[in-house]
């Protein structure tokens, strides 16, 4: 009777172990991780932003609009926060086209930065635009990762037997992906 028992008891401590008690919150924290992270990323691009603006206003002052556009798509940006807990696909997009926004509005920055020579050759601005350069490189590697972990979770809150635990246990939803949109495939054009 008490080898029955003891079978009966690893048998359900294996079943338990492996049908997500465990690995479903643990995905959902690093979830959690990974996205700060990402916000993380966008909001030290955001405080980049305006020593980049201030050091290209210097030298090409009568860009005006270029420079009012970055300034609005970082206000733009910075007004759309997403907490973990509001992570809808609706507002994930909404963050996404703000962020592209600012993306597009740097781009033309860069542009009209290539018409300054002497814009090109300050040392303010090849440190700032090398920062900013890495920081891109981090929002890839941040969005990187945290799309893999949304793949990981939602393959635990969906996939059986994973998912009959969730929805017994934890009642979690599929998180919203990362997508792209035609506006980041495509070049920011500027026209002088």
């Amino acid at each position: 009777m008490k080898i029955i028992r003891l079978v009966l008891i690893l048998s359900l401590t294996f079943i338990m172990a492996s049908c997500g008690v465990q690995s479903i919150p643990t995905a959902n924290n690093q979830l959690e991780a990974d996205w700060a992270e990402v916000m993380n990323q966008y909001k030290r691009r955001t405080d980049l932003i305006p020593n980049l603006v201030n050091t290209v206003k210097g030298y090409a002052s009568h860009e005006k609009e270029t420079l009012e556009g970055v300034i609005s798509a970082r206000a733009k940006a910075t007004s759309v926060n997403v907490d973990m807990k509001d992570l809808t696909p609706e507002n994930l997009q909404k963050f996404q086209a703000a962020q592209n926004g600012l993306s597009q509005a740097l781009g033309k920055l860069m542009v009209v930065s290539e018409r300054y020579p002497d814009l090109k050759a300050n040392e303010n601005f090849l440190a700032l635009q090398s920062q900013l350069e890495g920081t891109e490189n981090r929002i890839t590697i941040a969005r990187r990762r945290y799309i893999e972990a949304v793949k990981e979770f939602n393959n635990l809150v969906t996939v059986f037997p994973t998912s009959l635990t969730n929805s017994m246990f934890f009642h979690l939803e599929k998180k919203p992906q990362f997508t792209v949109d035609k506006a980041e495939t495509k070049t920011p054009e500027v026209k002088f």
